[in-house]
């Protein structure tokens, strides 16, 4: 299933707080981009939830101390796009040098 993103709503005209829901995107999705988006410093609350385990939607909350929650997405979206090019580069040197080595 290809996963797909829609925006529930927000609470000011500034777009500084929105609900974001992915559909086909689960804890593993959720989890990581909380864990990234927490540490930006124009983060003021970061969270997600999966209401019922038969239904195949998370939503991600964000609220900003300032800029847009869509562009707090984005950027954590990117973040962790290059944690995972970092983890799989470090994985395939690890295993081409462990191959040269024996």
């Amino acid at each position: 299933m290809t996963s797909r993103l829609a925006v529930v709503g927000g609470d000011d005209l500034n777009e500084k707080s929105k609900t974001f829901v992915f559909i086909g995107e689960g804890h593993t999705l959720g989890r990581a981009l909380v864990t990234i988006m927490q540490n930006f410093a124009d983060v003021m609350f970061c969270s997600y939830t999966i209401s019922h385990p038969n239904e195949d939607k998370m939503l991600l909350r964000i609220q900003a101390k300032e800029g847009r929650a869509v562009d707090i997405l984005r950027r954590g979206l990117e973040n962790l796009n290059d944690v995972c090019d970092h983890t799989i580069n470090t994985f395939e040197q690890a295993m081409k040098d462990f191959r040269d080595s024996t």
